[in-house]
């Protein structure tokens, strides 16, 4: 067995596993339900891990991996039309005036 891949975020853990059922590649979610412990045992004993039962199976596995990280990157940071305020990317308010992302100058 080899560990492929560990995050926090159980949403891209379900995504990744998706993806790896889609392509047949046998696998095991560790920690799947330790969440409820967190707190109890240090983070890294509850983190999400996808383990792959068969290791030839790396390489395909490893594209996948890449994909999903390249899909989910957070967009770049931009700057309000309205107030100026710098904002991460994946906002589409701005978070000081509550202006859209793209302002209409209808």
């Amino acid at each position: 067995m080899l560990k492929l891949f560990s995050h926090d975020d159980r949403f891209l853990i379900q995504q990744l596993r998706s993806e790896l059922e889609q392509a047949g590649i046998p696998h095991l979610i560790k920690n799947e339900y330790a969440g409820g412990a967190m707190g109890e045992l240090p983070w890294q004993e509850t983190q999400l891990e996808i383990w792959l039962v068969d290791e030839a199976w790396y390489d395909k596995a490893a594209r996948i991996v890449s994909g999903l990280n390249h899909m989910s990157s957070t967009p770049d940071r931009w700057r309000c039309g309205v107030c100026e305020e710098e904002n991460e990317g994946h906002f589409d308010l701005c978070w000081k005036c509550q202006a859209s992302r793209v302002v209409n100058d209808n």
